[in-house]
């Protein structure tokens, strides 16, 4: 069993930077392949960037070039980096890992998630 906790959002103006981070409990934390998604009301949840356990990193296009993924082993937490905030941005940020092996972008690969945290870019 892996529990999630995100922390880091925020209300953060447009242009403007936010890191969030993900502590995970539990061991072999550098076996899972981590990611992070976001979700609006009313719509579904979307991939933003991924993170393999070989260190492969993928993004959704929208954030490539402003969004970072990047984790600590050691310290059980991967982080998202986020810069140039644009108000599209706004929404719940969720964490999710899984030790399975698939398409990173789709939600149902991830056993586990976080609770999520909001951020909110204002224009």
């Amino acid at each position: 069993q892996v529990q999630l906790a995100e922390s880091g959002g925020g209300l953060v103006q447009a242009g403007g930077s936010r890191r969030l981070s993900c502590a995970a409990s539990g061991r072999n934390f550098s076996r899972y392949n981590m990611s992070w998604f976001r979700q609006v009301p009313g719509k579904e949840r979307e991939f933003i960037a991924g993170l393999g356990s070989d260190s492969t990193t993928y993004y959704k296009d929208s954030v490539q070039g402003r969004f970072t993924i990047s984790r600590n082993n050691a310290e059980n937490t991967v982080y998202l980096q986020m810069n140039s905030l644009k108000p599209e941005d706004t929404a719940v940020y969720y964490c999710a890992v899984t030790a399975r092996l698939g398409n990173l972008r789709s939600p149902g690969l991830y056993d586990y998630w976080g609770q999520g945290t909001q951020v909110t870019v204002s224009s």
